[in-house]
């Protein structure tokens, strides 16, 4: 169990923190009970913004996810997304456990193959790859994973996935056997955007891949964002709170970071600050 639960801060009398941590999962409790996608609606209604934390299993183990989480709490991250395009350990189970039992900030499956489902999990991205021609990545591994899935017990959210040039091949643009979509065609991705919304997808997730060269960029979040009304997630090659908040500006409603924060958690604090600093209510 972490070190900083709320009976340990409120016995050592830290009780700004303490506060903190109780407010963080009393909020994301209630959040919960009316489901993850309802909280990123409303979340985009009332015109916040959303930090999420990737966290690669591969990647992890007890000691640094611990600490990682605790960063979390105390930024108020507010999802943990869990995947990666291999996971080739058997920690997923494991992972998503500990971080159950150490917070209440809601865990999103976002799997790169059918063996990435667990009933750990909160919510799982139903992942479309609507950018590429890959029929096994647009339908067929879900017809495959539908029955497990179904039973899985998780809230599903049907997402339409589109991978964009981040300057460089990554591990997703491989493992897809998918063209990325040109970096400088804005329209393409807008038009491929509005065609995921108008097939029933709930979400819209661009991404450039773990590790790109460059991410998307802000006048190609802009032009998807104006053209659909499900929220818009984004993520792949940040690297600074600059460009999260810029994103974020652009009309992202959604900001995922992994690559970086595997590099230097520390940036969790002023990433989710960024983040939630670039939300503007709307009644």
């Amino acid at each position: 169990m972490l070190k900083d639960s709320f009976r340990d801060l409120y016995l050592n009398k830290n009780f700004s923190k303490a506060k903190n941590f109780y407010i963080c999962r009393v909020t994301n409790k209630e959040l919960m009970l009316k489901g993850i996608y309802h909280s990123l609606t409303e979340r985009k209604r009332l015109g916040k913004k959303s930090f999420a934390v990737l966290i690669d299993p591969d990647k992890v183990n007890d000691q640094n996810l611990e600490h990682l989480i605790a960063l979390a709490v105390n930024a108020k991250v507010d999802y943990f997304l869990v995947g990666g395009s291999l996971v080739i350990s058997n920690y997923l189970d494991e992972c998503l456990q500990l971080i159950k039992k150490s917070c209440s900030i809601p865990t999103v499956l976002f799997p790169g193959s059918t063996a990435q489902v667990s009933r750990f999990a909160d919510a799982l991205l139903y992942l479309s790859l609507i950018s590429g021609r890959n029929p096994e990545l647009l339908i067929g591994q879900h017809v495959v994973s539908a029955p497990n899935v179904k039973k899985s017990g998780l809230e599903i959210m049907s997402t339409g996935y589109m991978v964009v040039d981040g300057g460089a091949p990554t591990t997703v643009s491989y493992i897809s056997n998918a063209s990325p979509l040109p970096a400088d065609k804005n329209e393409i991705a807008m038009c491929t955007a509005m065609a995921g919304e108008m097939l029933g997808m709930k979400l819209i997730y661009m991404d450039a891949g773990s590790g790109a060269m460059r991410p998307i960029s802000e006048s190609m979040i802009e032009k998807v964002a104006q053209s659909i009304e499900v929220p818009l997630i984004i993520g792949g090659g940040i690297t600074d709170p600059e460009k999260v908040y810029l994103n974020c500006k652009a009309g992202a409603d959604v900001i995922v970071v992994g690559n970086a924060i595997e590099k230097d958690a520390s940036l969790i604090k002023e990433m989710a600050a960024a983040v939630h600093s670039a939300g503007v209510g709307v009644l």
